[in-house]
C-alpha cells in the first residue's frame, strides 16, 4: 500500500469516526470507486491534467449527487482532486477499508480446511480466532483437499498450520533428525 493512499485513507477515517459516520462513508465511497472503475472517461477526466480543478469538481458534485453521497465523501474527493491525486482512488478506497476495519477491532481470516466445515465448527473456529486474536473476525472459507484434513488460517500476516500435512511434515523433520 502506497503511504501516499495511506495517509489519505487514515485523514478521511478520522473524520468519519469522529463524526459517527463510518459505515455510510465506505459505503459511499465504494459507490464512488465503482462508479470511477466502470467509466474510462470518467478516469481519464479526472486524471487530466488539462482539465481545470473545478471542472474537475463539478464533475465529481454530479456523480456525488446522483449516488447520494455526504458532504464528507464530497470535500474528500475535492482534496484529491486538488491535490491531483484522483489516479489513487482505487488505493485510497482499498487503504480506507482497512483502516476502517483495522480501528474498528476487525480481522479478516482466510480459512483453508481439507473438508467442509459444518456451521458449528466454523462458529467455534472464528469464536477462537477471535480470542485468539482479540478481534471481531470476519471468516472466509475455501477448501483445500491437499491438507489432508485439519485448516490453515491467514489473519493479515499471520498463518496458523493446523493442517495434517504440517504435522505430517514436522513429525518427518524429528525423525529423519534423530
Amino acid at each position: 500500500m502506497k503511504s501516499a493512499s495511506l495517509q489519505y485513507a487514515n485523514a478521511l477515517a478520522d473524520i468519519a469516526l469522529e463524526q459517527g459516520a463510518a459505515e455510510p462513508a465506505a459505503k459511499q465511497l465504494e459507490s464512488f470507486g465503482a462508479a470511477y472503475a466502470q467509466s474510462a472517461e470518467l478516469r481519464t477526466f479526472l486524471v487530466s491534467p488539462a482539465v481545470s480543478v473545478e471542472a474537475k469538481h463539478a464533475v465529481i458534485e454530479k456523480v456525488i449527487g446522483r449516488l447520494g453521497a455526504s458532504k464528507i465523501i464530497r470535500n474528500f474527493l475535492f482534496v484529491i482532486a486538488d491535490h491531483r491525486r484522483t489516479q489513487l482512488i482505487p488505493e485510497i478506497i482499498a487503504a480506507f477499508q482497512q483502516v476502517l476495519r483495522q480501528r474498528q477491532g476487525v480481522a479478516e481470516a482466510e480459512i483453508s480446511s481439507a473438508v467442509e466445515l459444518s456451521a458449528a465448527q466454523k462458529k467455534e473456529l472464528a469464536a477462537t480466532l477471535s480470542r485468539l486474536t482479540g478481534k471481531k473476525i470476519e471468516p472466509t472459507y475455501s477448501l483445500n483437499p491437499a491438507l489432508l484434513g485439519g485448516a490453515v488460517v491467514r489473519i493479515g500476516d499471520t498463518i496458523y498450520d493446523g493442517s495434517l500435512r504440517s504435522r505430517l511434515n514436522e513429525m518427518r523433520a524429528r525423525l529423519a533428525s534423530e
